[in-house]
């Protein structure tokens, strides 16, 4: 007797927590991606040297910068693909080039990936 009760106390207790859940609303919202139009100092192309110390990369110099991009500050990331070096420099008023010293000295490789990010101005 004993255990018809326990048993129905969980049967009753178990349609009650499915009762509460059939009543939760559901909303159409969803995940996407928004666009946003960002506007850009140059669309041409620059100019990339990797400046070496022995076998590994020290820093990047960056040209053909132009004036347009003054002020910005100009991030370098050298990958090897085993290590990430980044570093960062201001690009001057009138342009020009600027050379970013990395924070790390990573080793030169057969294939190499250096990103170029314009922040600004």
């Amino acid at each position: 007797m004993l255990r018809r009760l326990l048993g129905l106390l969980l049967l009753s207790a178990a349609g009650a927590s499915v009762g509460a859940a059939a009543s939760l609303a559901f909303t159409s919202d969803t995940l996407g991606a928004a666009t946003a139009t960002t506007p850009r100092c140059t669309a041409a192309g620059l100019s990339v040297i990797q400046n070496l110390s022995g076998t590994t990369v020290i820093s990047a110099t960056v040209g053909v910068l132009p004036a347009a991009c003054g002020g910005a500050t100009l991030q370098v990331t050298v990958n090897n693909g085993t290590v990430n070096a980044t570093g960062s420099a201001a690009v001057p008023a009138g342009g020009g080039s600027v050379t970013v010293t990395l924070a790390s000295a990573p080793a030169v490789a057969t294939a190499e990936q250096t990103d170029l990010v314009l922040i600004g101005p």
